[in-house]
């Protein structure tokens, strides 16, 4: 593989700073502590992998189809391993540097201005959208486990209050400073990740097929089944969607020249990886083997039965989604709090971190409370910000940085994760943005 001569570190460009410049960075999210371990890769990677994606799935198959649906799954997961894998490796292609944002890699590709615009709206698509379906993933899950308790014996409660009651933990747990410190809460949601999948699925092989079990594809139309595929590759691009956060997360781990973070991380995501397959595949297809094209969009809204199995299933996923925000949520929070305080001279300070974040997840508790269309959200929004960012800007950013030789292995496999990439972009959100105003069509607006 042919690779473009690494630039020539500067000590007096990359690491002199002033005490001002280095309290800021310090204080920022994402730089305030670099002292994680591998596994800290490893669970940070299956809390922000396996999420709101991986119950949607066996919806996705009745949308493609068992052969389609096999082939996109499988092929979506080397291709994401793949481009995870250069994410890891350009991390400190420069040495000396380390690029612990994506579009501080975006920027040194691209250029300053482009690359920030290039990587930054996509990016903030990624992470905001992300957090408005784990609101409402959350709310779903809680009024899910309320309805399987009470059994018909309680009050009905709006999906609105139930939101709200998911939000309100983020209130506290958004004040926590850094990657680091949410550690504890990102262990618990990939344990809970791997629970409520093994939950799913072996609920799913327990019930068997339903008798009247029918395979095809869950659209009578032909207009109705083209936009059911678009929409069933949305929402497997939408599952495979945690490259938005590897740099950040490997910002954390320590490096030295003679023990570069890239191994550390790279053991970590290789075991997030193998633990995502345990859990993407069985749950879509059993899931899709025991219900059909009468699978709803998330598989434990189907379920009913045993019902203590499923009401716990579903608080594991509300634990599952409170980490997953959080992960989400910190780049975020470092991107509103670097221009607050490096552009617009704001003291760092608790009260800034205060306002500045309440504001962010109050901004998202309300976009999920007033549109939880959580099928056509994640089909939609799998497309268009999420197939770029994890598909194919990797396979860009290594193609302009290393320079392969033409036609050589690596030039083709890179160029067919990028025309891959590129066809989920273009296609995939009309599925999505379809299924939205067919449910816009009869949802009536905070019931």
């Amino acid at each position: 593989m042919g690779t473009q001569a690494p630039e020539t570190y500067s000590p007096a460009k990359d690491d002199v700073k002033t005490k001002e410049e280095k309290a800021i960075e310090d204080w920022l999210p994402i730089n305030g502590s670099r002292n994680a371990k591998w596994w800290y890769s490893a669970f940070h990677n299956v809390t922000a992998m396996v999420g709101a994606g991986v119950l949607g799935l066996p919806y996705a198959m009745s949308e493609l189809g068992w052969g389609p649906g096999i082939a996109v799954m499988i092929l979506s997961w080397i291709i994401t391993l793949y481009t995870l894998w250069q994410m890891v490796e350009m991390h400190e292609m420069v040495p000396g540097k380390r690029f612990d944002r994506y579009h501080e890699l975006g920027q040194h590709v691209f250029g300053e201005k482009l690359g920030l615009w290039i990587v930054v709206p996509q990016q903030l698509v990624v992470e905001v959208s992300l957090n408005i379906i784990y609101m409402v993933t959350g709310g779903q899950s809680l009024k899910k486990f309320h309805d399987v308790i009470c059994d018909g014996k309680c009050k009905d409660i709006k999906l609105s209050y139930f939101i709200m009651i998911f939000a309100s933990v983020h209130f506290f747990l958004s004040q926590l400073p850094n990657f680091n410190s949410i550690s504890a809460v990102s262990l618990a949601a990939a344990i809970m990740s791997i629970s409520y999948s093994t939950i799913a699925w072996g609920a799913s092989l327990d019930k068997g097929r339903e008798a009247n079990v029918d395979y095809d594809l869950h659209a009578t139309t032909t207009p109705g089944k083209v936009f059911g595929v678009l929409g069933g590759l949305g929402d497997v691009a939408f599952a495979y969607s945690g490259h938005n956060v590897v740099l950040e997360i490997q910002a954390t781990i320590p490096s030295t020249p003679e023990k570069p973070s890239k191994h550390a991380m790279w053991k970590g995501a290789l075991v997030a990886y193998i633990i995502v397959a345990l859990c993407y595949f069985p749950v879509t297809f059993v899931g899709y083997w025991a219900f059909g094209n009468s699978v709803e969009d998330n598989i434990l809204i189907t379920l009913n039965k045993p019902k203590w199995l499923i009401a716990a299933a579903n608080m594991m996923v509300v634990v599952h989604v409170i980490g997953s925000y959080q992960v989400y949520a910190m780049p975020v929070f470092d991107m509103i709090e670097s221009v607050l305080v490096k552009k617009l001279r704001f003291s760092p300070s608790l009260k800034l971190r205060l306002v500045s974040r309440t504001s962010y997840v109050a901004f998202t508790m309300f976009i999920g409370i007033s549109f939880p269309f959580f099928g056509g959200l994640l089909s939609f929004f799998g497309g268009l910000a999420f197939a770029p960012t994890t598909y194919f800007l990797p396979c860009i950013m290594w193609l302009a940085v290393y320079k392969p030789k033409r036609f050589g292995l690596s030039w083709f496999t890179n160029w067919i994760c990028i025309v891959i990439g590129v066809l989920l972009l273009v296609l995939s959100p009309i599925g999505g943005l379809r299924q939205i105003i067919l449910t816009a069509k009869t949802y009536q607006f905070y019931q």
